[in-house]
């Protein structure tokens, strides 16, 4: 078997200037959500798959423009079925002014790809779309299928993308699911934090600023109420399985060097940030309505019954003080145990020749979906993220060629366990 792996990997080496070049034209189609158009996207890619050797290609759209692409390749052998994720929409590009060349420019330079999704995700599409063509040459090598599915939607959560695929798509829904959304070669996710996005509103009484005892100010009446969720929703008690805890701890040191100092504290509690604040119309009048938004992200062993239960509580001690959730998920995790995620670390340290964890994810990603709605076993193996969401986004070439060989090498033993 490590001969038949050596000689897969050479064969993802030899496409690596075709995975550059897939990763950046792809970049250079922008596709930003809003609004989510991933047409070209979805229309490109087909084109980048249509001559795989028995490739069957299919388009899914729930509501323009939201264009999804589903490609699934049979060994022609029973077996199980592994399917890659990927979304193909990208945060806005921002201030363009903010960028050294244009957010669509795809430019390589010293080893790396910049732009727009080049990290997030597009180069990790490249990654699993040169795994999949390296293993629709070697059919006789593994058995079942594999399925790549290509979502638009998923900045936006992912209702017209990943979410209608799996409603709506059979061949979308696997055994295991590998989501190939940015992280670090290093550290694989089998689970990630839940979330809940808030609007509270106040309503006040509007007065003149020189005569204070005539009005009643939305804005003090909201911070008040906003300083003490940031206070009070922290310290709300949970226990966290012990499985998850004992992952996140033992990750923690080789986690850390790519996410950050902070990532282990944060992943075992509850996180409040005020993300938007608006109200008044002028400095001397009281201001009569003020709003803002927030972002709760919920550790394993929070709910987010809990959550909302203190929010209303909050909210219920003031007058003319409302809210409403806008997006909310419960925290979700795969069995660890699962031989999906030991095979992945497996293959992941042949390929690195290094220690590889298997932990927790602080961020979202369409692999919630395939664990609320379908119960999918899944892992996200991705690449590392450069300029993450900011000017000057890029990607590492060497580390796409890792991904791609790990992609193949997971694929492999997996339809062959």
């Amino acid at each position: 078997m490590y001969d038949v792996k050596e000689m897969l990997c050479n064969e993802v080496a030899l496409r690596k200037e075709e995975m550059i070049k897939t990763c950046v034209e792809t970049v250079r189609i922008p596709s930003e959500t809003p609004p989510s158009d991933t047409i070209a996207m979805a229309d490109y890619l087909y084109e980048v798959l249509r001559d795989v050797p028995g490739v069957s290609l299919s388009f899914h759209m729930k509501e323009e423009p939201v264009k999804n692409l589903v490609a699934v390749l049979k060994s022609g052998k029973p077996g199980k079925r592994l399917v890659f994720n990927g979304h193909i929409d990208t945060y806005p590009a921002g201030n363009h002014a903010s960028w050294n060349e244009s957010p669509w420019s795809g430019s390589i330079k010293d080893g790396f790809i910049y732009g727009r999704g080049s990290s997030d995700m597009k180069g990790g599409i490249a990654c699993f779309i040169t795994a999949f063509k390296v293993l629709a040459e070697h059919k006789d090598l593994w058995s079942g299928e594999i399925v790549l599915t290509l979502a638009g939607d998923e900045e936006a959560m992912g209702p017209r993308g990943t979410k209608y695929l799996l409603d709506s798509v059979p061949a979308a829904v696997g055994d295991a699911m590998i989501c190939a959304d940015v992280g670090a070669p290093t550290s694989l996710r089998f689970g990630q934090k839940g979330l809940l996005w808030f609007e509270i509103e106040a309503i006040g009484k509007p007065a003149h600023g020189a005569h204070l005892h005539k009005g009643e100010s939305a804005i003090n009446k909201l911070i008040s109420a906003l300083t003490r969720m940031d206070e009070e929703i922290p310290k709300l008690p949970f226990t966290m399985p012990a499985a998850i805890k004992e992952a996140i701890l033992a990750g923690s040191a080789i986690s850390e060097i790519t996410a950050g100092p902070g990532e282990t504290e944060n992943l075992q509690k509850i996180t409040v940030n005020i993300g938007t604040i608006k109200g008044g119309t002028s400095p001397n009048l009281v201001p009569e309505y003020a709003k803002a938004e927030g972002d709760i992200r919920i550790p394993a062993g929070a709910t987010l019954m809990q959550i909302e239960n203190k929010i209303k509580e909050i909210v219920a001690d003031y007058q003319g003080l409302s809210y409403r959730v806008l997006r909310a998920f419960d925290a979700n995790w795969s069995d660890v145990n699962h031989p999906l995620f030991s095979i992945a670390k497996e293959n992941s340290e042949l390929i690195l020749q290094q220690p590889v964890v298997v932990t927790f994810r602080i961020g979202a990603s369409d692999a919630r979906l395939y664990r609320l709605e379908k119960g999918v076993p899944s892992i996200n193996c991705g690449l590392t993220p450069y300029g993450l969401g900011g000017p000057n986004e890029h990607v590492s070439i060497d580390e796409m060629v890792n991904i791609a060989k790990i992609h193949t090498l997971i694929a492999l033993d997996f339809l062959n366990a």
